[in-house]
């Protein structure tokens, strides 16, 4: 395994956070200075961008640049942190959505420049604390839609009740959340099922490396860092 640049290109395993992969990291080179440009939730997998040294100046740079990701969405239910980590609540559904009603729904309502609210277990700060920390409490994180772009919606499959996706999106676009608010609009459940991220700007997964974060750690099913 070489991590003797300054830039390292991750895939991150289901099941450990984006920290974990960090800690792990200066474990393993001995460096302080590292840090990531992106985070991946614990169940998503794929392409994380790390940077130690002097090139975690580069961050925010890389932070910024579009992304893009493979995502199964699952119509059956909605999800406590609308992904399948969280508690699962099935709906009752009357009509099975066609692939073209679906088709319809993701270009008129979440191609282009629109409003998305983030998930209640996120890591986004609300005076000062984390959201999710908050949601753990029983408390109901006041979050606020934030304006994103997603530049393509490409459906992949479709076998009811799972829907696979690529979707290429700005910084700050919450899949999870696109899965929660598609299933709204199709009058159906709606929850990330699984996620995948497969480019940052030029850089893409087939260029990642692989590594053995802590093969024994179990998935934290509230923490989003």
């Amino acid at each position: 395994m070489n991590f003797s640049s300054d830039l390292l290109l991750i895939n991150k395993p289901a099941g450990c956070s984006s920290m974990d992969v960090i800690r792990a990291i200066r474990r393993l080179t001995r460096i302080k200075k590292v840090g990531h440009a992106g985070t991946l939730d614990p169940l998503a997998t794929g392409l994380l961008l790390v940077c130690t040294g002097k090139n975690t100046k580069k961050i925010t740079e890389l932070t910024n640049l579009p992304k893009k990701y493979q995502a199964t969405i699952n119509f059956t239910a909605f999800s406590e942190t609308d992904d399948a980590e969280g508690v699962i609540t099935p709906v009752a559904i009357s009509t099975i959505p066609t692939l073209d009603q679906i088709k319809t729904v993701l270009e008129n309502n979440f191609l282009g420049e629109i409003e998305q609210l983030p998930p209640k277990y996120s890591a986004i700060k609300i005076n000062g604390e984390r959201a999710y920390n908050l949601a753990r409490k029983g408390e109901t994180p006041e979050l606020k839609p934030r304006n994103i772009t997603i530049t393509k919606l490409n459906i992949l499959s479709y076998n009811w009740p799972l829907l696979e996706l690529e979707v290429a999106c700005s910084k700050g676009t919450y899949i999870r959340s696109l899965a929660r608010d598609l299933g709204l609009k199709l009058k159906t459940g709606g929850y990330l099922q699984q996620l995948t991220r497969t480019a940052i700007g030029d850089y893409t997964l087939a260029q990642a490396q692989e590594i053995d974060v802590y093969p024994n750690k179990k998935l934290n099913s509230t923490t989003k860092d």
